[in-house]
Parts: C-alpha cells; structure tokens; sequence
C-alpha cells in the first residue's frame, strides 16, 4: 500500500492525528480510550477468566506489540487468544480471516461492530490493542496504559512456571512514574514530532525524545535493565520503541528538523535493546513487522519512506546486527535512578493499581 504524504505543517484528512488530536498551539495530543475498565476482583473490574478473551490488535502497532511482549513472558498466549488486525480504512480496523479466529467464531468482520455493539452511541475508531469479551459479544477494555500491569497481577494464576515478576510490589511506585515518563517522552514523543502541525512543537519534541535517550543510555550503562537486574513492565514499554525507531519512526521524522538520531549512537541502549531482543521480545511474526524477516510469500513488508529512511543495509544485515553479541549478561545494577520519583516523590503519585 503505498504511503500518504502530507505537507509538514498541514493537517490532512488521512491522518486524523493532525486534525482532531492537536493543542491549540500545533502539538500532538493522543486522544483517551475509549473503555478504560480494568481487570481484576470488586466492582467495575473484568472477571479473570481463561477463554473468556481475545486480543485483537496489529502487529505492527507498537502499543499492540507491547500485550504480546507481555503475554509471551508470562506463558498467557493459550489463555488469551491473539486475533490480528489486517487492514484499516474508512470503516476501521477489519479482523483476519483464519480458522479458529474471532471473525470465524464470532461472524463479526471489523472491530468497530464490537464497539457499537458495546456502546450504539459509539462513532469514533476502534483502536489496537482491543480485549474482546466473546461470551458477551463486547469490548472488554482498549487501555493499552495499564493492561499489561493487568497481565502481570490479576492474571497471575494463570501465569507458566517460572515467569518473571514484571511488576514487583516494592517497586511500582517507581514503575508507575518511570511507565509514564516514557509514555510521555519516548513512545508518544515520536509522534509529538511527526505529528506536530507546528514547526516548533515539533522541534521541542524531537529535543525532548533524544534528550531522553540519552539519559536511558546512561541508566543502563550500569544496569542490565532499567531496575537493575529485574526485567519489569518498564523495559517493555522502552523496548517497543526502540525496536521501532530506526525503521518506522525516524523516517517520518520532519526534514526541516535537521538530521535524527540513531539508536546506534547510544552504545547501551542500542546493547540493552539487542539484549531484548535475543531475550523473548520478538517472534518471527514479529520480526516480519520489523521489516527484519520475510512473511509466508518470502516477501519483506515494504519500508518507511522519506528523507531520513536508512537504505544502507539490506533487511537480513539489519537482523544480523540484532543479532550480534551485547555483552550485557553480568550486568546488574541498582533499581534506583536519579528519577523519576527522585526525594521520595514517588509516594506521591500512583497510575497503576493492585
């Protein structure tokens, strides 16, 4: 499918994102989810319950990427089916067709019918990553902020042998804070700056996102993680974006802005981010969206264009250096950073909840 281009500065109709999710001033705004329900035991929670749920997302959404991160670490892909999301257009998000798939079980064809479904009134777009509550026909939850904490906590029965503990009692508080930090500065900041109608706005952010590479380079030039030696929630969120950026974001990146960074010229990041990577956080499925493998046909999805795209290696160099050794296994670390949650502010705010 070939790429919408827009001129910097302007909105365009195919990307709603600069006509309905702008500040007065030019800047990005991510509109909210839409159900923000939470799993859990008590009122207003989701009952916890195995083949109750699909996951319906895209596999090329960073955010969607980050559920099934979440649900492979903790051995929750056979209770909670993933249906991928294949195409999107004016009508919304339309289901893969498969055996065994929710559009096969269900006859449901697009994902705005489970919204409507849950909500007549609902007139908005379905978004990835969506729970589907199968029993009741309706979306359960979209909120991609807290549903991986939600995986991690109120799933835990269901978790396989040995699964690590990616949300600690004792270091939440600093998690949560941490969590939002990057949601704020590196996951949305990419697109604060492709996003931005405003000149500006766009430089600010762009300031913004590889001043805060550069503090995580530094973070993890002791640390094997981000707490140290306990991989947690955090490290996916960083992760999805990171594994992203050379390829899908950067290129996007407005060329009035001078030239973008790498993730190369944050020598550990770049080794804490192929430590992941060899680690669980990408299946071939995947490394497909990545544009590091090809699909089923042999053919690799097509790249980003645009004037900051790197052509200098082919997609199976680009694999070989994710590849290549980081030399990180004995790291440790301390789980304590100069911030967020610095003075004991941490004690003061909390997003996630038990």
């Amino acid at each position: 499918m070939a790429e919408t281009k827009r001129a910097f500065g302007k909105p365009h109709d195919s990307f709603p994102e600069t006509t309905v999710e702008q500040t007065s001033d030019g800047a990005f705004r991510r509109q909210g989810n839409y159900f923000p329900a939470r799993f859990g035991v008590g009122p207003g929670r989701l009952p916890v319950e195995a083949d109750r749920y699909r996951l319906a997302l895209s596999p090329g959404c960073g955010w969607g990427r980050r559920q099934l991160i979440a649900l492979r670490l903790l051995g929750l892909t056979e209770v909670v089916p993933v249906d991928i999301l294949t195409e999107r257009d004016e009508a919304g998000w339309k289901f893969e067709d498969r055996p065994g798939g929710i559009r096969q079980l269900t006859g449901v064809e697009r994902l705005n019918d489970f919204y409507r479904a849950t909500d007549p009134a609902f007139t908005g777009r379905g978004t990835s990553p969506t729970v589907i509550d199968v029993k009741l026909g309706q979306v359960a939850t979209n909120n991609y902020h807290t549903l991986s904490l939600d995986w991690e906590t109120a799933w835990v029965d269901f978790h396989a042998l040995g699964a690590p503990y990616l949300y600690p009692t004792d270091l939440r508080p600093e998690i949560d804070l941490l969590n939002q930090q990057i949601f704020d500065d590196v996951n949305n900041g990419t697109y604060k700056v492709i996003f931005a109608t405003d000149l500006e706005a766009a430089r600010a952010a762009k300031t913004v996102f590889e001043a805060r590479l550069a503090d995580y380079d530094f973070r993890l030039k002791s640390r094997r993680y981000l707490f140290g030696d306990q991989l947690t929630d955090s490290d996916i969120r960083l992760f999805i974006t990171l594994s992203s950026y050379d390829q899908g974001y950067r290129p996007g990146f407005p060329p009035e802005l001078g030239p973008a960074v790498r993730l190369s010229d944050f020598p550990h990041l770049w080794g804490y981010a192929r430590d992941l990577f060899q680690n669980g956080f990408v299946d071939d499925r995947e490394a497909y969206y990545l544009g590091l493998q090809p699909g089923p046909d042999g053919q690799y999805i097509p790249r980003h264009q645009g004037p900051a795209a790197d052509d200098r290696l082919s997609p199976a160099e680009r694999l070989a250096q994710w590849q290549s050794p980081h030399d990180r296994q004995n790291l440790g670390g301390s789980p304590y950073y100069s911030g967020p949650g610095g003075g004991g502010s941490y004690g003061l705010w909390r997003f996630g909840q038990d």
